[in-house]
């Protein structure tokens, strides 16, 4: 068991939240109980994923993608009122990290990702003061389009939409996890191969070919999976609390 106070401040630590500017809340979104004995971790705080958390007894929900987002309405109906409804009846609290979880150097989504397809990372795509906003690097060895679109698929469990420059192979690549597909420029100064994000838009097919780079889009969900299942087992490492992953399927 920890104290919700004592969770909230050592992750915050942990993240560096207070050195990196975001587009929403990041720690605590929604306070529950005080003390934490069983956490679910997941992706987005759906429906669905707040159901779960009710469902096993949870008093804590722990997110990359939480809510509060700049620009949004700050009216609490139809959907968002649900949500928090859930939170509050149960007495389970919301903790999101959205950049912080994007750019930690062990728990990162990044960072998960390279080890998953087993790259090495060289460095940073965009540096900026508070970490490494997407990375390049490189594989153990030259690989075909179509042998990294396979290992994509296997390792993310969805089959990437892969834009091909010509027949050359890969050794060399750029990533950024969820929508960055807008950093394919950054890629393309980088002199890589292939660059890889969760989501495409309609000019990123046009910044590939015309930019020489092979580009995969491997699903926003998909790709920043493995951040908030590191973190969870991290806090599983170091305190007495039951963290459980649950993936709620989402095909973008």
């Amino acid at each position: 068991m920890i104290e919700l106070k004592s969770l909230v401040s050592t992750l915050d630590n942990y993240l560096d939240v207070s050195s990196i500017p975001d587009y929403c809340p990041n720690g605590l979104q929604v306070e529950g109980g005080a003390e934490i004995r069983k956490i679910i971790t997941g992706v987005t705080a759906s429906q669905r994923l707040l159901d779960v958390a009710s469902e096993r007894n949870a008093d804590a929900v722990l997110v990359h993608h939480g809510y509060f987002w700049k620009g949004e309405s700050s009216v609490i109906a139809g959907m968002k009122k649900r949500r928090l409804k859930t939170l509050l009846a149960n007495d389970i609290s919301l903790l999101a990290y959205h950049l912080p979880l994007d750019v930690h150097a062990q728990v990162g989504n990044n960072i998960q990702l390279a080890k998953r397809l087993g790259v090495k990372v060289d460095g940073p795509l965009k540096q900026e003061r508070y970490g490494a906003l997407g990375l390049v690097g490189h594989f153990s060895e030259t690989l075909s389009v179509q042998s990294v679109s396979e290992l994509l698929q296997r390792e993310l469990q969805r089959e990437p939409l892969v834009i091909a420059a010509d027949d050359r192979p890969i050794r060399s690549l750029a990533w950024c996890t969820g929508a960055a597909q807008g950093f394919i420029e950054s890629a393309i100064e980088a002199g890589v191969d292939l660059y890889i994000s969760g989501e495409i838009s309609e000019p990123t097919v046009h910044a590939a070919r015309e930019g020489g780079i092979h580009y995969m889009s491997a699903g926003h969900h998909a790709t920043e999976r493995y951040g908030v299942k590191a973190l969870g087992e991290w806090i599983a490492e170091n305190y007495d609390v039951e963290v459980e992953f649950v993936d709620i399927d989402n095909p973008v």
